[in-house]
């Protein structure tokens, strides 16, 4: 019988005392290789200017701060013949929120110097797959004069903040939005943002991200002791920048459509009656990424930190930056996110070290809040007396051919804006009620004429790219989970069971989909084989468990059918993800009849 992967065992002790690593002690070739780069820029600039069709594995490592993955098409890999290089592209959108004129713009450069394709990915940002390396400044520069930015979507940094997606003017959701956007600006890089308009907007200082007049105050706390990184060019997160990958998420009380305790810093937004920010619970440390095999690398959920209140919101983030900056694992990328400084050290450390020597005030107890729950904002929403927005699904996040023409004509024809949803999916924005009729009518026409009755099992589901452009990809996940749902869909017909499973599917074990947070998940660990995941909340506050390593795709029904079974002759009026927490492991794995 398969053992169940053990994904909470304790990392050996590493010195990360700062000392140490100002000294050169415990740090990788990478971190160095980062300090001399000038600030984000060399040899990138150097190799934007030659005539290869690729960059250099050190460009690469610095092409990621400024939002760009490269990339090869393993299925035209040719022997003797130069791989299909090609640019993966990630947008800097707060919130998820893309105005209808750099949508427009994004649409042309996908057709025109893209593969013909947009994604909307589960951080509320789109993508752009299949562009050139010759290409690749025209389409930078293009996206910063539409007013868009790609500066630090991928990289050592802190990534695009999110937030509910949904346009509701309501207090608390416009100042979530509000907040996701300020957080944003206030992590933005100095120096690495001079690089990034240097390189891609020829130096034209007019596109800098300028932040609002209280972000400004709040960024000189960057020079305070300790926040401070001794390096005046960037003051936050100095000349190395962060360990890892660093991610937030801002949300109202009870919604969590961002997955908030995936997040580094994961912050509950609280709001007066008139409307103001009063202050903001925190959660730290969480975070998808593992590697197979690797019991020193799992999935861990934020912990919760504490309350503060408006005033301390913006020197709390930049405090636990700092700690992360300092402390976090410079010698070992696959322990470096926060969330393993949190699980060697303990949430008792970190709060004391981020209120003596950081933050310096007290953090109270997390202010109550209501249950949690998954929202979606599918089909049509009054937005206000005058406007409404439509949550249009897209399976994988992929937007193309029809439905990207349809959508684009009816953004231009109708002056739209579009947000995106961690979940993958599209809102149309700023609608006119009077319009409303025409753009139902127009939807019907590319398969959106049943928004208010959408598969429920398909409403959830996220998968990633994966094959064939992925290179971390172990094997496929968005281009076969349309029949991947139609056959679970079908085994619970069969079952009569009428409720839905939370289903997340990856091509690899890096959780770009969080799916370790499903009831039901898919993780790629061999060609056509993967691990299976359960019990993760449909309201994703809990962590989901791996039962199998390596699940053979072609067993996936004879595999789930006596789970299905047993859950429904238990009682399925609770969810599929609870029924599995309820029992014990030994129970489960004898279900799932394994054989070690």
């Amino acid at each position: 019988m398969i053992k169940v992967e053990k994904v909470q065992k304790k990392k050996k002790n590493v010195n990360q005392d700062p000392v140490c690593l100002a000294n050169g002690l415990e740090v990788s070739k990478f971190e160095n290789f980062k300090k001399s780069s000038g600030f984000l820029k060399e040899p990138l600039a150097s190799e934007l200017k030659n005539e290869s069709d690729h960059f250099t594995n050190d460009a690469v490592q610095l092409l990621k701060f400024h939002g760009s993955y490269q990339q090869d098409n393993r299925e035209n890999r040719k022997p003797g013949e130069s791989k299909d290089w090609q640019m993966m592209l990630r947008l800097r959108s707060p919130g998820g929120e893309i105005p209808g004129k750099l949508f427009l713009s994004l649409d042309e450069l996908s057709d025109k110097l893209g593969n013909g394709t947009l994604r909307a990915t589960t951080r509320q940002a789109f993508q752009m797959h299949g562009i050139r390396k010759e290409n690749l400044k025209e389409v930078i520069q293009s996206i910063v004069n539409s007013m868009g930015s790609t500066l630090a979507a991928c990289g050592d940094i802190n990534r695009n903040v999110m937030a509910p997606a949904a346009p509701f003017e309501t207090f608390e959701y416009i100042t979530a939005r509000a907040l996701a956007v300020k957080v944003a600006d206030l992590l933005t890089p100095v120096a690495g943002q001079g690089t990034f308009l240097e390189l891609w907007a020829d130096g034209d200082l007019e596109y800098t991200i300028k932040p609002d007049k209280e972000i400004a105050e709040n960024r000189k706390l960057q020079f305070k002791e300790h926040v401070f990184s001794g390096t005046k060019e960037e003051p936050l997160y100095g000349s190395t920048y962060l360990p890892r990958k660093f991610k937030c998420a801002v949300t109202v009380p009870g919604d969590n459509s961002v997955d908030l305790l995936t997040n580094d810093i994961g912050i509950v937004a609280f709001t007066s009656k008139e409307g103001s920010l009063e202050g903001c619970n925190f959660y730290i440390g969480g975070g998808m990424g593992r590697t197979h095999n690797n019991e020193e690398t799992f999935a861990r959920i934020a912990d919760p930190l504490g309350y503060v209140s408006k005033e301390d919101t913006y020197e709390l983030i930049q405090s636990i930056v700092a700690i992360q900056r300092d402390y976090g694992d410079r010698k070992s990328r696959k322990n470096s996110r926060m969330k393993y400084l949190l699980h060697r050290k303990g949430i008792n450390w970190f709060k004391k070290i981020l209120c003596e020597k950081y933050f310096k005030k007290e953090i109270k107890p997390l202010r109550k809040e209501p249950e949690n729950k998954l929202i979606d904002y599918l089909g049509w929403h009054k937005q206000n007396k005058d406007y409404s927005f439509v949550g249009l699904p897209l399976l994988s996040g992929r937007l193309s051919g029809k439905k990207k023409s349809l959508i684009r004509d009816i953004v231009k024809e109708n002056n739209l804006d579009i947000r995106l949803t961690p979940n993958q999916d599209i809102l149309l924005c700023n609608i006119p009620n009077k319009n409303k009729s025409e753009i139902k009518k127009a939807l019907i026409k590319v398969g959106y004429d049943h928004l208010n009755d959408i598969n429920e099992i398909q409403r959830h589901a996220l998968a990633c790219p994966a094959l064939p452009l992925c290179g971390l990809a172990i094997t496929e996940a968005e281009r076969i989970l349309p029949q991947v749902l139609t056959r679970i869909e079908k085994l619970l017909n069969n079952l009569n069971i009428e409720k839905t499973i939370l289903f997340r599917m990856t091509g690899c074990p890096n959780g770009c989909t969080r799916p370790y947070m499903a009831e039901l998940a898919l993780v790629g660990s061999g060609q056509n084989k993967y691990q299976l995941w359960m019990g993760g909340s449909k309201n994703l506050q809990r962590l989901a468990k791996p039962y199998l390593q390596k699940m053979d795709l072609e067993d996936l029904e004879k595999t789930i059918k006596p789970l299905l079974e047993s859950w429904k002759k238990s009682s399925s009026k609770i969810d599929f993800g609870d029924f599995i927490n309820n029992q014990k492991d030994s129970i489960i794995v004898d279900l799932i009849k394994v054989i070690d």
